[in-house]
């Protein structure tokens, strides 16, 4: 499906905001009616799809009531705050017979896609995968974030619960197996807020791969990078600069095909998936392993012990693209 015919089908009606100043300014913008209360909008609008962009602690009360009213759902990630959260997602989705589609945007970004593509097609030369270490360092307590982000009651959690579901995400997916493992240890040294600002994560896979992911949100150099150690290749990938391999010693860059912007990615997905009357890319079952890992991440630094995950999903859902 070109840009074009995306555009053509897809038509945005309405926006709402409780700043309904800003509501108003991007209605005139792009043709759409303003409102500050988006059960109102939904209720009066009538919307065939609601694209969820709250503050992490409102997504379960939106997405549920969006789900009542008849209306799929692109959701912001990550799913909800917990796992219990997640499953109250989906027992009004699948009731009401709409398709819910969570924005993990890792699926989307053209360096993970073609990261993918290569393992699929390459799976004999590169060998077995033996590891994966993700590492993330960001400014995380920068003055322009909103206050909720550092409010463990509204965000979740601090960088792990934020940027962390990023990395687990994009471990399950280019990995193609549950996180069943976890053992971590995190920090809490930010100048606002209660929620951490670092964490090393220990974790392995179905398949017993052992992985791990570091993150610090304190400043710093910022880094985003994952790397895949297999048995005869190593793979690192840098959303956004490219991908690289490395058979004799040396990372050489591979070449990664033009995509289109991941947010049409999505729209393009989720449309497949209504029409289709199939479960989408980061569906329901697989958004909420990413929330259980969480929930586990949490704990084993309470319990100063590793703990398993115990989620429903299938494997086999890992390998869908």
């Amino acid at each position: 499906m070109a840009m074009n015919e995306l555009q053509d089908r897809l038509k945005p009606v309405a926006i709402a905001d409780i700043r309904i100043d800003r509501a108003e300014q991007l209605s005139e913008t792009y043709g759409m009616i303003a409102y500050e209360d988006y059960r109102e909008m939904v209720l009066r609008e009538k919307p065939d799809i609601v694209v969820i962009t709250l503050p992490h602690h409102l997504h379960m009360e939106a997405a549920i009531f969006c789900a009542e009213a008849g209306c799929h759902i692109l959701l912001e990630k990550p799913m909800a705050l917990n796992a219990k959260q997640c499953d109250d997602i989906m027992d009004a989705v699948q009731h009401n017979n709409v398709r819910l589609m969570v924005g993990h945007t890792q699926h989307f970004l053209a360096e993970n896609m073609a990261a993918k593509k290569y393992i699929k097609n390459e799976a004999k030369r590169l060998g077995q995968l033996v590891m994966m270490n993700d590492t993330r360092h960001k400014a995380y307590y920068n003055t322009d974030r909103p206050a909720w982000f550092l409010d463990k009651q509204r965000a979740g959690g601090g960088i792990l619960f934020n940027l962390g579901s990023h990395s687990i995400d994009r471990m399950m997916w280019l990995g193609n197996a549950r996180i069943v493992k976890v053992r971590a240890s995190i920090s809490h040294y930010g100048p606002a807020g209660d929620v951490e600002g670092s964490g090393v994560v220990f974790l392995e896979n179905e398949s017993g791969v052992p992985s791990t992911i570091v993150q610090s949100g304190y400043g710093g150099v910022p880094r985003n990078e994952l790397e895949l150690i297999f048995t005869e290749a190593m793979m690192k990938v840098i959303p956004g600069k490219g991908v690289w391999l490395s058979r004799n010693g040396v990372y050489e860059q591979i070449p990664v095909p033009r995509e289109d912007s991941p947010f049409v990615l999505q729209f393009r997905e989720l449309l497949a998936s209504i029409e289709g009357e199939r479960e989408p890319e980061c569906s329901m079952d697989y958004s909420r392993d990413v929330i259980a890992v969480l929930d586990g991440i949490y704990r084993s630094h309470e319990l100063k012990a590793e703990v398993k995950i115990s989620t429903p999903m299938l494997s086999e859902e890992l390998g869908h693209i």
